[in-house]
């Protein structure tokens, strides 16, 4: 493994550690960091099988980190937030927003890397609608995730849902979550193209 990825699992990995020491709500704590602990052996799995892109393994690490501070404080709480609100003078702390803009944005170079290297797609436009709506159903799955968690656990799921008070929260994080995969997918996609091809050529070469 290289040193670059060894530093950054090693950066996600403290981060991890602090956000688990006294976090604001166990609950929530668990909710936000499961998709890091699910998340970080498979991609170890996976880089070492058929690599990954640089890209995307920077992308997933950052948006690790942003889960981790989220559920260390609940995303309703997180100071960078207040910080923010007090300075622009926001109604609510927009951390939970700037969660689901991440929410559409990496998952967009990971639904696009994961279809180029099947070669699921050969039509760049279609490529672009195929990942944007990817994106979108996930994070539709992601609202019923949280609805279906405030059923069972009640009260236990308000940090979890963090709606702040907003009837119209449900429908921000999805809009946000589209709006983040549309912007990676029109910023990122030709410096995608190029890492993935430098990654099958590579891949190409060992198999020789």
């Amino acid at each position: 493994m290289k040193y670059w990825k060894i530093a950054a699992f090693a950066v996600v990995a403290a981060v991890l550690i602090w956000s688990g020491i006294e976090p604001y709500d166990r609950f929530t704590w668990v909710m936000e960091v499961f998709p890091v602990l699910l998340g970080a052996p498979l991609l170890i799995y996976i880089g070492r099988k058929h690599g990954v892109t640089p890209l995307l393994f920077f992308l997933l690490a950052f948006h690790a980190i942003v889960l981790c501070v989220g559920g260390k404080y609940t995303y309703a709480r997180v100071p960078i937030g207040f910080a923010f609100q007090e300075l622009f003078g926001f109604a609510r702390n927009h951390y939970d927003r700037f969660g689901h803009l991440m929410q559409g944005f990496v998952p967009a170079i990971l639904f696009r890397e994961w279809i180029l290297r099947k070669k699921g797609v050969e039509s760049k436009a279609l490529l672009f609608v195929t990942v944007a709506s990817f994106c979108l159903s996930f994070a539709v799955f992601y609202e019923f995730l949280e609805w279906w968690t405030a059923l069972i656990t009640g009260e236990g799921a308000e940090s979890f849902l963090g709606t702040q008070g907003d009837v119209w929260d449900t429908q921000w994080d999805m809009l946000l979550a589209l709006i983040g995969a549309l912007t990676s997918l029109i910023t990122l996609s030709k410096l995608h193209d190029r890492q993935v091809k430098t990654i099958e050529k590579k891949s190409t070469g060992l198999k020789r």
